[in-house]
């Protein structure tokens, strides 16, 4: 059973690219009763745009405007994992290689990031919520109540978006999914604005090795420890 102060907890969940930050996260937050939101799904959707129109992937002029064009809906339980675009359902369209590819070149724009800042605070304002992306315990939500930062190696990391998408783990698909991965992390960790890091404050849990259940197990872990604590808190509060 959640913490009874799970209902208002804001959680910052954070990672690298394929570090389970997503599925993790929604099993999670569908455990205890949370809303999930999936930042980069934001990111994902302004670049399709960019790539279905042919808008510059670092044009700022461009790709700003592309954000109101973007919401996420919920997929009936409380994650906002579905994508529209225009209004037009196309999650799928936000999950392609070339998006993969470009992603990290529309998110490194600063005035995207600025676009996007205040309504990605907006989402958590209520709490009772897990948000996750690459600069949510960082910039995002800094106060938020409980900040994990979910890594693993890059191998690891390649070996299961390598498994999701059925390539042959040594052909040259299996290659070009490394390489992309090795690159995406250099991109994201050198960027001036709002790099990839684990926040000081963060609970880093490295995932080599686990099986998902295992990792999902921490996370509820740490999340119903930070209920408590919480809780804890805010009736001492009270009382004084």
């Amino acid at each position: 059973m959640p913490a009874q102060s799970a209902s208002r907890i804001t959680v910052a969940l954070d990672g690298p690219a394929s570090s389970g930050k997503s599925s993790v996260g929604a099993a999670a937050a569908r455990e205890l009763g949370l809303r999930f939101v999936d930042t980069g799904l934001i990111y994902r959707a302004m670049t399709a745009m960019a790539l279905r129109e042919g808008a510059p992937l670092d044009d700022a002029e461009a790709l700003v405007p592309l954000a109101a064009r973007v919401t996420l809906a919920d997929d009936g339980t409380g994650r906002l994992t579905r994508v529209l675009l225009d209004g037009v359902d196309a999650t799928d369209d936000v999950h392609t290689e070339s998006v993969d590819v470009a992603v990290s070149t529309v998110s490194a724009v600063p005035e995207v990031r600025a676009a996007l800042l205040e309504r990605q605070r907006a989402l958590a304002a209520t709490g009772g919520i897990v948000l996750a992306g690459r600069d949510i315990g960082t910039v995002v939500l800094p106060d938020a109540d409980l900040k994990v930062f979910l890594d693993a190696s890059v191998d690891e990391r390649a070996d299961r978006r390598i498994a999701e998408r059925g390539l042959d783990p040594v052909g040259d698909g299996a290659r070009e999914v490394r390489d992309q991965l090795r690159a995406r992390d250099d991109q994201d960790r050198n960027r001036p604005v709002a790099p990839l890091r684990a926040a000081d404050d963060a609970l880093h849990i490295r995932t080599d090795g686990n099986t998902f259940r295992e990792t999902v197990d921490l996370v509820v872990g740490a999340i119903e420890a930070a209920s408590a604590a919480k809780d804890g808190s805010a009736t001492e509060a009270g009382a004084r």
